[in-house]
C-alpha cells in the first residue's frame, strides 16, 4: 500500500510540524505532501521548504469574517496536494463544522492539555491555577467542536514545585514532539487505538 499523503497546517514556527515531517521516513505509513500556513510570516514554512516539502499560504486576513471563503481556498490547496490526512499543528484558526465534516475521521489535532480538561487557550497557566499535579498533551481526531473528538493519544508530565506557565509549557512541548509522530504513525496505518506515553 502506498504511503498516506499528509498535509500539515501551521500558523507559526512549526515545531510540531518538524517533528511530524522528520518522522515520516523509511517504513513509515505516511509522507508529508504539503505544509500550509495562514500567514506568510509563519517560520515553519522555511523549515518545510528546507526539507523539500511543498508549501502554500492561504492568508486568512483578506477574507475578513468570511470563514467559508477562506476554507474554500484551504480545500483547493489540500485537493491540489492530494492530501488524505490533515494534521493541525498550531493552526490558530477555528474551522467551520462544514469543513470539519468533509475531513471527518481524517483530521488530527494536538492540544496542550489532558483533554477533556482545559480546552481553549492558556492551558498551562490554568493547570497551575487549579493546583494540578500533572499536565500534558492530547492528540485527538478533530471535529466541529473546539478541542473535542476521539482521543488518539496522551502524554503526561509532572507539575513541579516552582513551575511557571513557561517552564511547564516547555516540558509539555517536548512530549508533544514525541506523541504526535507516534499517533500519526499508528493512525496512518489504520489503527485508531490510543497511544499513551508516561
Amino acid at each position: 500500500m502506498s504511503p498516506r499523503r499528509v498535509a500539515i497546517l501551521i500558523s507559526g514556527g512549526g515545531s510540531n510540524m518538524v517533528a511530524l515531517a522528520d518522522s515520516m521516513t523509511g517504513d513509515h505509513p505516511a509522507r508529508p505532501v504539503l505544509v500550509l500556513a495562514n500567514n506568510a510570516d509563519a517560520g515553519g514554512l522555511a523549515h518545510a521548504a528546507s526539507r523539500g516539502i511543498p508549501t502554500a499560504i492561504v492568508d486568512h486576513r483578506p477574507f475578513r469574517n468570511d470563514r467559508q471563503a477562506f476554507e474554500v481556498e484551504l480545500q483547493k490547496a489540500l485537493d491540489a496536494a492530494g492530501a488524505e490526512i490533515v494534521c493541525l499543528a498550531g493552526f490558530m484558526r477555528i474551522l467551520t463544522p462544514g469543513f470539519m465534516a468533509r475531513w471527518q475521521g481524517r483530521i488530527l489535532n494536538i492540544h496542550p492539555s489532558l483533554l477533556p480538561k482545559y480546552r481553549g487557550l492558556h492551558t498551562h497557566q490554568r493547570a497551575l491555577d487549579a493546583g494540578e499535579t500533572e499536565h500534558g498533551c492530547t492528540v485527538h481526531e478533530a471535529t466541529g467542536e473546539l478541542d473535542d473528538g476521539p482521543i488518539l493519544g496522551q502524554a503526561r508530565v509532572p507539575v513541579l514545585p516552582g513551575d511557571t506557565a513557561e517552564s511547564l509549557a516547555a516540558r509539555v512541548l517536548k512530549m508533544e514532539h514525541r506523541l504526535y509522530p507516534a499517533v500519526l504513525a499508528r493512525f496512518a496505518a489504520g489503527d485508531r487505538r490510543p497511544v499513551f506515553l508516561p
